[in-house]
């Protein structure tokens, strides 16, 4: 059974805009803060791969606007694994208020090596530690 990661976050005031919901450009923000979240519960922590050798970055993100939430509302950031590559990996997140599903997108990770910046295998405690998290394991 795959494992579902969720993190919570309140909605600040000064990320609604003048339409008075959450300004379109903070959902990857949103995002980026759950998959740190997602990182620390799962692995040794992301400095310890980077001091290995082996780095992660974007390579591609899209975002599906639904809904706007709006200021206070909690948000619900679902964070499913759907592939683990052998250089990469595609998370595809769900922001949710309560049942409303607010968007929902999906994330390209690639790994890369810290000397070069070229791709790089994802390494193995990595693959484990998301492993029961993903769908998918390629």
């Amino acid at each position: 059974m795959t494992k579902l990661f969720t993190h919570q976050l309140r909605v600040r005031y000064s990320e609604c805009d003048q339409q008075n919901v959450v300004f379109n450009g903070h959902y990857l923000f949103y995002y980026d803060v759950a998959m740190t979240e997602l990182w620390r519960e799962t692995t040794e922590g992301y400095e310890s791969m980077v001091k290995s050798g082996t780095d992660v970055v974007v390579a591609e993100a899209r975002i599906r606007y639904l809904q706007g939430a709006r200021y206070d509302e909690l948000i619900d950031i679902e964070m499913p694994i759907t592939r683990l590559g052998t250089t990469s990996m595609i998370v595809r997140p769900r922001f949710k208020v309560g049942e409303r599903l607010i968007a929902e997108g999906e994330v390209r990770h690639v790994f890369t090596d810290t000397v070069t910046g070229g791709k790089k295998e994802m390494p193995d405690a990595i693959r484990a530690a998301f492993r029961p998290y993903a769908s998918t394991d390629e």
